[in-house]
């Protein structure tokens, strides 16, 4: 056996240790000999990743041995499957062993390649979770030839990464003075990259920092200099925008408690206007005891607040108001203009506390300032305005600029793909079945099954095959493949691809079926009877299927996107049914898609219709269609939730019937299906709705669509209606909640939006904690802004008095944003109302954004 199959057999057998002593025993020329063909032999080796982990150490450890320059080994270490291995220490030991043949000088020089090629890690450095190898073996090199490590933030990341690991195990021991590497490192530590999460990264799970306590008590013996670390920290300051990138310097400064004389305040000032809050916050705190000590200037201290009154935080503007409250007078007049951007502010608290100071340090401010205040104070409202302008000068009110409100205009839904026309395409749609469900989407499909198989089922059956085949384990076995579409027994989603296999093999379609109802008997269903009701209609085509027949065309497929079905197309289709009778379910369905509104020529053609199908739709549309069912609405005092109660009209049939009654307790993640089954009665559906919707309020399935597709159909809206929108309002989801603010507007730009409802609605689910205030107000000023600041203002005409205080009650929390929104909203109404409860609030003292909110919106609405 020859020195290259002696190395690919002791890797292959995992024999390490054999494979050093193997390696360190070769001479020269045989190297030279083994590493021609070594690399790619080990490439081979390498193709399979969880092969190659096995192999790394091993594969690592021969390319160190065999590979001539030190380029070339740097390279094969670094190789992407090679940089992971098992266990990274004994790696380390077993490369080392075998390259310190190599002259010194070799080695340095690896050990600065290795340490160059370095990028940051993508792994946690937890114990127990795989390490890279190649930082250890770069330390190592380091260490052992006294090499200079270049500058790379990655090694430094490494370092703190491993001395972290340490630390964890020796359970807090000191590990810093001692390490090999601690003077190189402890300079690099504050300006690289990838520190910081090393640094805190047991802060969590112990009390402390350890790494930052080490490093403090280093300071305080002397060990290390403290103005190194000050001044690391202060550097690390002027760079970082991130709090957690700063957060175990900002430990690190307080633990070291720096004396006032070694407080570096210009640059303390300089962090202040795009710092982190962390950062801000503990230079507020050192720049404050060094103004006390005398050692900040005027100057400076004018810089500060500055600073901090123009940042975006409401705390650090308050900071900003407080430190001025406190300077001195002559320092704080000659800083008084950093208060300008503070009148501008909607927390009238503050707002107000900005301006008192302002007076009091009116005398000691310069012209430039004066004329900032008086600038800004141009945005005060009066009473505030009067006071600056008595100790600043005359001040011009700015006047309000009128507001144009767009149009509120309605997105349409999306139209209606054309019909599938070839059996290719067909198998192409059922292909795609696995994205979102999309109602449109599955009727298209159905009304191209039912077609195409009238025209040739022998030919769809055929192009159906290779899906199904594809779709279905092979040969088919009905109790193994049932779990698969049984979901909640079955939903559409599963009985679409049932009916395409009734096709293809209509005997093994009835045998699922038969295991399907065994199941249904043992299972009962608890699907609301709108979910029952589609599957009825999916399941009695599936039916046809199985019996090997086939009608020409499916009654109930819409012809709209809300799901109406033209009454002359309805008709069209009756028509080509001759004398035969339709699918019940899907009859039924179409009735129910017809529109409110019917041609009277229609009724004598539909008259004309010879099936008893015929006569029922001809007496349909003489009838007016359906006549509104009736929905009442409650609110459950012990459950807190509002329901809605339906009560059919007489004379219905069984079908519509159960689609007018409530079940009790449903559940249903397909309401998407909802409103097109009855769109002409958006009432109705929103009833059924209210009584699932509440449950997927911090749901991703989207289920808030039903909410605006509801908008888009016709018949009245009420309460009901108005209770699922407040609902969607209050998804935990922003892209949830806009889509109740889509109804909103759809609903107002077709004059039909019920504000009185939706107001009662918004009162009631906001008292009974259903939704949360601050989601339902983010909505009203969305569709506000929209334009329909009219609506607004009646629903909130209605939900305040119920959302108000009482004399002894407390505001909820966000009612002072709603109350922001009601006078923005009656404003651009220029409305006059009286709202119960306001004025009492308005009359309390104080300063709290509720009381400021409701003395404007109480000025509005009466004057």
């Amino acid at each position: 056996m020859n020195a290259l199959q002696e190395i690919l057999v002791r890797i292959d057998d995992g024999d390490i240790r054999g494979l050093v002593e193997f390696l360190n025993d070769l001479s020269d020329p045989a190297r030279r000999v083994v590493a021609r063909e070594l690399p790619a032999r080990l490439s081979e080796r390498l193709h399979d990743r969880f092969e190659a982990r096995d192999l790394a150490s091993a594969c690592r450890m021969v390319g160190a041995a065999i590979l001539g320059g030190a380029e070339q080994v740097a390279a094969w270490l670094n190789r992407r499957e090679l940089r992971w291995v098992r266990a990274p220490a004994a790696d380390t030991e077993y490369v080392m062993s075998v390259l310190r043949r190599r002259p010194q000088e070799w080695r340095r020089d690896l050990a600065v390649r290795l340490v160059r090629r370095l990028r940051p890690a993508t792994r946690s450095p937890w114990p127990g979770v795989l390490m890279a190898a190649d930082w250890g073996l770069a330390a190592a090199l380091v260490i052992e030839t006294g090499a200079e490590p270049p500058e790379n933030d990655a090694f430094v990341a490494g370092w703190s990464a491993h001395v972290a690991e340490r630390k964890w195990r020796s359970e807090g021991a000191l590990v810093l003075a001692e390490d090999p590497l601690f003077d190189h490192m402890l300079p690099r530590l504050f300006p690289a990259e990838g520190v910081a999460e090393r640094l805190a990264w047991d802060s969590s799970w112990r009390d402390g920092h350890p790494i930052i306590d080490e490093l403090a008590a280093l300071a305080d013996s002397g060990r290390v200099s403290r103005q190194v670390l000050l001044d690391g920290c202060v550097g690390r300051f002027l760079v970082t925008a991130e709090a957690a990138q700063a957060g175990p310097f900002v430990v690190l400064w307080r633990r070291l408690a720096p004396e006032v004389a070694e407080i570096p305040v210009a640059d303390l000032v300089r962090v202040l206007p795009s710092a982190p809050t962390p950062v801000v916050q503990l230079a507020v705190d050192e720049l404050r005891r060094a103004h006390a000590a005398g050692v900040l200037d005027d100057e400076l201290f004018a810089e500060a607040v500055r600073a901090l009154a123009y940042r975006p935080e409401k705390k650090h503007m308050t900071a900003a108001v407080k430190w001025m409250a406190d300077a001195p007078e002559p320092t704080g007049g000659a800083a008084v203009a950093a208060l300008a951007p503070v009148f501008d502010v909607d927390t009238p608290a503050l707002r107000e506390r900005a301006v008192k100071v302002a007076v009091r340090l009116a005398p000691h401010a310069d012209e430039p300032g004066r004329g900032a205040i008086r600038e800004a104070a141009t945005r005060l409202p009066a009473d505030l305005r009067e006071r600056v302008a008595a100790a600043f000068g005359a001040v011009e009110a700015v006047q309000a600029e009128v507001v144009s409100a767009p149009a509120v205009t309605a997105m349409p839904p999306p139209a209606l793909a054309p019909p599938i026309v070839s059996a290719e395409e067909l198998a192409a749609e059922l292909g795609r079945l696995w994205g979102p469900d999309q109602p449109t989407r599955f009727e298209r499909i159905l009304a191209a099954l039912v077609e195409l198989t009238h025209h040739d089922r022998q030919a769809v059956a055929a192009a159906l095959r290779p899906w199904w085949l594809s779709y279905c384990r092979q040969p088919f076995d009905a109790s193994s493949y049932s779990p698969m579409v049984s979901g909640s027994l079955e939903n559409v989603r599963a009985l679409l691809p049932h009916c395409a296999l009734a096709i293809v093999s209509p005997a093994d379609s009835r045998e699922l079926s038969a295991v399907l109802q065994n199941r249904r008997s043992a299972w009962p269903t608890s699907d609301p009877s709108p979910e029952r009701f589609v599957q009825r209609r999916f399941r009695e085509v599936l039916s046809l299927f199985e019996r090997d027949e086939t009608i020409p065309v499916l009654l109930a497929t819409p012809t709209s996107p809300t799901g109406h079905v033209a009454a002359e197309i309805l008709i069209e289709r009756m028509e080509l049914l001759g004398d035969a009778e339709p699918l019940e379910a899907d009859f039924v369905q179409a009735l129910l898609r017809l529109p409110r509104e019917i041609d009277p020529a229609l009724v004598v053609r539909a008259e004309k219709l010879p099936s008893r199908a015929g006569r029922r739709l001809a007496a349909w549309l003489r009838d007016g269609g359906l006549p509104d069912p009736t929905v009442t609405w409650e609110l459950d005092t012990f459950e807190q939730s509002a329901h809605a109660r339906l009560t059919p009209p007489g004379g219905v049939n069984e079908l519509v019937a159960e689609l007018c009654t409530l079940d009790p307790k449903p559940f249903s993640r397909d309401m998407q299906w909802w409103p097109a089954i009855m769109p002409s009665h958006r009432e109705v559906v929103a009833a059924h709705v209210l009584q699932c919707l509440p449950f997927f309020m911090d749901s991703s399935d989207g289920q808030v669509e039903v909410v605006a597709s509801l908008a888009h159909g016709d018949g009245p809206v009420g309460i009901a209606t108005a209770s699922v929108i407040v609902i969607g309002m209050g998804h935990d989801r922003p892209t949830q909640r806009a889509l109740a603010a889509d109804a909103v507007i759809t609903l107002t730009a077709h004059g039909q939006l019920p504000a009185t409802d939706l107001g009662q609605a918004i009162g009631h689910l906001v008292r009974a904690e259903q939704v949360k205030l601050n989601r339902v107000t983010g909505i009203l000023d969305e569709v506000m802004t929209a334009g329909a600041h009219a609506q607004v203002w009646a629903a909130l005409a209605q939900a305040l008095p119920m959302l108000l205080p009482g004399s002894d009650e407390r505001p909820r929390p966000g009612l002072g944003e709603l109350l922001k929104v009601a006078t923005e909203a009656a404003t651009r109404t220029q409305a006059r109302d009286d709202v119960p409860g306001l004025a009492e609030v308005a009359a309390r003292k104080g300063q709290s954004l509720v009381v400021h909110e409701a003395r404007r919106l109480q000025g509005v609405i009466s004057m």
